[in-house]
């Protein structure tokens, strides 16, 4: 038995090895070379998500998100290219790389983690009910038999559904392509209330002087980040990285004090 020992050990790490060579070759991620190769980054996002990521008046896109996008982009090297896509769909837009990351006020969530590698959170958020000023709404227990709206796969979905009391109450829930749309609803009058992310409810008003009022009690709080897919961890870690960097020199403040008048950003806080 002893002349065979050697042979067996010979042939099992043989097969160690070639087994390490193909996981090896199959881990391998270039995912921040293939980036750098082609000199583009390109942003996937909701076209019409004020002040995270919009149009102007003049058709361009601007806001938070892209003005830290383009100074991370900056930073790297690399030209950015945003590219407006379908909220509901933003998951396969991802998987199938016709995006390289989706940042636009992306809600953190226990759901999306299993299919999207996020950074490190870089802004806090909540899901608020909003409805008209002079509606005499005060609570979530005042919307019992009545009409919500909410932006198709976004977030406030995940936060309705977590609030099972509250929903069972509703008469009806509306969805709708974008917020903007589902605001304009209210305020003529054919949904009672919309749930929506506070960052974006507040500005809205705000640059609209809209008659709209933002309930004390939040749904849910929740945390943005940026997503990317689950094997470009390479790539991830170049953006986060960047973005730490940016919060340390007072850049990410700074972009932030210009669209909020003050620095709401959390990372590396």
């Amino acid at each position: 038995m002893k002349r065979y020992i050697p042979s067996f050990f010979l042939a099992l790490l043989i097969l160690v090895l070639a087994l390490s060579g193909c996981k090896s070759d199959k881990d391998t991620d270039n995912s921040w070379e293939e980036v750098q190769a082609k000199g583009e980054f390109v942003l996937g996002l909701d076209d019409s998500f004020p002040p995270m990521g919009y149009r102007d008046e003049h058709g361009e896109i601007v806001g938070f998100d892209i003005d830290v996008a383009k100074e991370v982009c900056s930073r790297l090297g690399i030209n950015l290219r945003l590219q407006p896509i379908n909220w509901s769909a933003k998951e396969q837009e991802l998987s199938t790389k016709n995006i390289d990351c989706i940042w636009n006020g992306l809600t953190i969530t226990p759901e999306r983690r299993e299919v999207i590698l996020f950074t490190k959170p870089y802004m806090n958020n909540r899901q608020v009910l909003v409805v008209q000023a002079d509606a005499g709404f005060t609570a979530p227990a005042d919307f019992a038999g009545k009409k919500l709206g909410i932006q198709a796969g976004s977030s406030a979905n995940d936060a309705l559904n977590n609030a099972e009391e509250f929903k069972a109450s509703l008469g009806e829930v509306v969805e709708f392509d974008d917020n903007m749309t589902a605001l304009m609803d209210l305020e003529q009058g054919g949904l009672d209330v919309v749930l929506m992310d506070e960052i974006v409810a507040r500005f809205y008003i705000q640059q609209r002087s809209k008659s709209y009022k933002v309930l004390d009690e939040a749904l849910a709080g929740e945390e943005y980040g940026v997503g990317f897919r689950k094997e470009d961890r390479e790539l991830m870690e170049e953006f986060e990285a960047t973005l730490e960097a940016m919060a340390e020199d007072g850049t990410l403040a700074a972009i932030s004090q210009s669209w909020f008048g003050e620095d709401i950003t959390i990372i590396n806080k």
